[in-house]
């Protein structure tokens, strides 16, 4: 059973709302964020990083920063750059990126639900991560980054969502500077939200496909919020967070590449001689890169040269759905073996970049002298992540990436 919940949505007014969307605050670091926000004072990283409103070199979790984005997010609905919902609604958010569409319900989930499993997880979360956005979300009374879930399809909903985008108009339509397609509609009709509600309680399991911090920073806040109140209602806010919740076959993973900065004394000879005992190695000619094609096959940039690791048969005929995910093969046989990479969370010798930005950013890399050696990855499947997480097992760190990026600023869920 999946419990989900309508709220009264603070949103941008609608002409603004190109303007207002912004990336997730994680995806950038303080000066990225600067630059994206120059000639615009509505994007919402004027709250969701509000240091870029502070001197350089505020520390990232100094109390100022809370207090400002606070003051932020007060000021933009005192001059009505959001507005409130009358009633509880729903919402579809469509996202559309190269002709593909994914249609997510923007709701609220439960925080029971998570606490007791059925919202389930792949991934580990780091304490100082969580805190930053504890600390946020109780300054601001609320919650401001949504939290992207999926689910096995429902041809039901599937079907009934379709049909009110149909019957409705949007109240945002708009492109991202990335090109990137932003389209909402309200659900404000109550039977349409009980049926919803109906079908999803259907769904036995809700997963964390991206944002674990956000998800797990939104339930401790929910939990404090009830031991500050022993006789807390169980319909008040603070009991879901928001949401935004797609069909597993709607949605895309990308390749999550890794790059290692240093070879700490290993030769090119070494090397390729070490990776021979566990993959078959063949170098690649042309000027293209080397895309893995399947499972169990790798590219591998070094010394102006692509290579292709196919992983021999001892690597990969486990029952440990872990251990046969590819990011854990290269973990398990290369990264930590070979190169010193014991835990890739840590390690100062590793960096990952997201498929998004292709195969020639590693070449970059590497010709530049910033990194020694790139591995391309064939993407992790949205049935591996749910399999593992169903298994209650724990992915390897930066085993998915996920496009398009959901927009924060677009729905916020107010806690009081």
């Amino acid at each position: 059973m999946s419990i989900i919940q309508p709220f009264k949505a603070v949103r941008p007014d609608p002409k603004l709302a190109d303007k207002v969307a912004a990336l997730p605050y994680d995806v950038m670091n303080s000066e990225e964020a600067r630059e994206m926000v120059v000639g615009n004072p509505f994007s919402f990283l004027h709250i969701d990083k509000a240091e870029i409103d502070l001197p350089v070199g505020t520390y990232l979790y100094d109390p100022v920063v809370y207090a400002k984005a606070k003051e932020n997010f007060q000021k933009a609905i005192d001059e009505n750059v959001f507005i409130e919902e009358d009633s509880p609604c729903m919402y579809i958010y469509a996202q559309t990126m190269e002709g593909r569409m994914q249609n997510g319900l923007v709701v609220c989930a439960s925080i029971d639900e998570y606490i007791e499993g059925k919202i389930k997880k792949h991934e580990l979360t780091r304490e100082d991560k969580e805190l930053d956005r504890i600390r946020h979300v109780d300054e601001l009374d609320a919650n401001t980054g949504p939290i992207f879930l999926t689910y096995r399809n429902s041809a039901q909903i599937t079907d009934l969502i379709a049909e009110w985008k149909t019957n409705n108009e949007p109240v945002y339509d708009f492109v991202s500077e990335d090109g990137i397609g932003h389209t909402a509609w309200i659900i404000d009709d109550e039977a349409v939200i009980s049926k919803l509600q109906g079908l999803f309680a259907e769904i036995p399991t809700l997963y964390i496909a991206d944002g674990h911090h956000r998800n797990a920073s939104a339930v401790k806040v929910g939990i404090r919020r009830r031991e500050a109140n022993p006789g807390y209602r169980p319909d008040e806010e603070f009991n879901y967070y928001l949401s935004v919740i797609f069909p597993d076959n709607e949605i895309r993973i990308y390749d999550y590449n890794r790059l290692v900065k240093d070879m700490n004394g290993i030769t090119k000879e070494s090397l390729l001689e070490r990776l021979e005992k566990v993959f078959v190695v063949e170098k690649q000619g042309g000027p293209e890169p080397f895309k893995p094609q399947k499972t169990h096959e790798f590219g591998m940039y070094l010394d102006s040269s692509w290579y292709k690791l196919t992983a021999r048969s001892e690597t990969t005929d486990k029952d440990d759905p872990v251990a046969t995910l590819d990011v854990s093969i290269l973990q398990n046989y290369v990264l930590a073996p070979i190169f010193g990479i014991s835990d890739p969370r840590t390690s100062k010798n590793i960096d990952f970049v997201g498929g998004i930005r292709g195969l020639r950013e590693l070449e970059k890399r590497v010709d530049s002298g910033d990194s020694a050696v790139a591995f391309a990855m064939y993407p992790t499947s949205v049935e591996e992540l749910m399999n593992i997480a169903d298994s209650g097992q724990i992915m390897p760190p930066k085993s998915t990436w996920f496009e398009p990026k959901l927009r924060s600023g677009i729905f916020i869920h107010k806690l009081s």
